[in-house]
C-alpha cells in the first residue's frame, strides 16, 4: 500500500494548495464555490487512479468522478488550472490525455478487487476550511478489506493520513513517515463517552440521533460535530466512540458506498464496529448504492444499546 499511501499524500497536498491559492476572499464573499471544488474533486482523484493504473493494473474502480464529466462540465480555464497542479504536485508534466485516462482508470470494470475513491469528502467543510477527508477504500469481492483516510483538518489542521495494514489501523503524519497502530477506546460509562456527529443538518437528523442517545443511556455524552469520514477515524484511533448517521424522516437518500468504505474498514482493523441501523451488516456489493439507511459506528462498548434505542427511535 506504500505507493497509495503516497498518492493519497500527494492528493492532500493538492487540495491544500486549492484552498490557499484558490479559496480567496472575493470568492467566499461571491459564493462561488464550484471552481476550488471542481480543480480539488478531479486533481484528488487523477493523483490517485494514476497510481492505482501503475501497480493495479487490473483492478476495478468506483469513484465519484470520470473523464466524461471532466471534459464535459469544465472550462478550458480550469482544466488547465487543474493540469498545472497536477505538474506541479506530481513533479513531471501532465496532458489532458493522461488526465482523462487516470480518472477513468478501472470504471465500469469487473474484477475480485476494487478501489473505492472519493476525492473530497465533506465538500462544505472544505470550502469552509474546517474538516475534510481524501479516501480510499479496497472491497475485496464485495466486502471492505482496507482503506486510507486522509484527514488534513485533524488536530486542529496538523493533519493525519490513517490507513490499515494486515488487518490493524494507523495512524501517520500526512508529511511522511511510517504509522503508529491505532486502537478503539474501551471507554463504556455514559459519562466518558464522546459522539461525533455530522457538522452540516441536511445529512442527517440530529433530533433523531439525540433521542437514540437518550435512550441508551447517553444524552450527557461529549459531542463533537465535523464534515466528512474523518469522524470514522476519530473512533478508530480512539479519540471517539460513537457515530451515528440516522435518516431524516421520509428522506430517501442513497448513501453512496465512497463516501463510507475507507471510514468502515478503518474502524473495523482498529478493533470497532460498523453496522446498519438493525445491527446487520452494511452491504458494499450492490453498485454505487448502499442499500442500508444509515449506520451505527462505535468502540463496540455499547454497541448493542444503541442499536436497540436506534430501533425505537425509527418505530416513534
Amino acid at each position: 500500500m506504500q505507493a497509495l499511501l503516497a498518492a493519497v499524500r500527494d492528493a492532500a497536498k493538492l487540495c491544500r494548495l486549492v484552498q490557499a491559492n484558490y479559496l480567496s476572499a472575493e470568492t467566499k464573499t461571491a459564493g462561488d464555490h464550484s471552481e476550488p471544488v471542481t480543480i480539488a474533486d478531479y486533481g484528488s482523484q487523477a493523483i490517485i487512479c494514476r497510481a492505482l493504473q501503475q501497480y493495479y493494473p487490473d483492478d476495478a474502480v468506483v469513484a465519484e468522478e470520470s473523464g466524461a464529466q471532466f471534459l464535459q462540465f469544465v472550462a478550458t480555464d480550469g482544466r488547465a488550472q487543474i493540469r498545472a497542479l497536477l505538474t506541479q504536485v506530481l513533479r513531471q508534466q501532465v496532458t489532458e490525455t493522461e488526465l482523462v485516462d487516470w480518472l477513468d482508470f478501472g470504471a465500469g470494470r469487473s474484477a475480485a478487487r476494487t478501489w473505492v475513491i472519493d476525492p473530497i469528502d465533506g465538500t462544505k467543510g472544505f470550502l469552509a476550511q474546517r474538516h475534510y477527508a481524501i479516501a480510499c477504500g479496497q472491497l475485496l469481492n464485495g466486502q471492505v478489506s482496507g482503506g486510507i483516510v486522509a484527514a488534513p483538518g485533524y488536530n486542529n489542521g496538523g493533519g493525519a493520513l490513517f490507513y490499515t495494514r494486515e488487518g490493524a489501523a494507523f495512524k501517520a503524519s500526512l508529511a511522511g513517515g511510517d504509522g503508529t497502530r491505532v486502537t478503539v477506546s474501551s471507554r463504556s460509562e455514559p459519562e466518558d463517552i464522546i459522539a461525533a456527529q455530522s457538522f452540516e443538518r441536511a445529512h442527517a437528523s440530529k433530533s433523531r440521533m439525540a433521542r437514540a442517545r437518550e435512550l441508551a443511556g447517553l444524552g450527557h455524552v461529549r459531542l463533537l460535530e465535523l464534515d466528512s469520514m474523518e469522524k470514522y477515524a476519530l473512533v478508530a484511533c480512539g479519540d471517539a466512540d460513537l457515530y451515528m448517521r440516522l435518516p431524516r424522516e421520509k428522506s430517501r437518500y442513497a448513501h453512496k458506498i465512497w463516501d463510507h468504505a475507507a471510514g468502515v474498514a478503518l474502524v473495523q482493523a482498529a478493533g470497532g464496529v460498523a453496522t446498519d441501523l438493525d445491527g446487520s451488516a452494511l452491504d458494499f456489493s450492490q453498485g454505487e448504492a448502499l442499500p442500508n439507511p444509515g449506520m451505527i459506528v462505535s468502540n463496540g462498548a455499547r454497541h448493542e444499546r444503541v442499536v436497540e434505542a436506534v430501533g425505537q427511535v425509527m418505530a416513534e
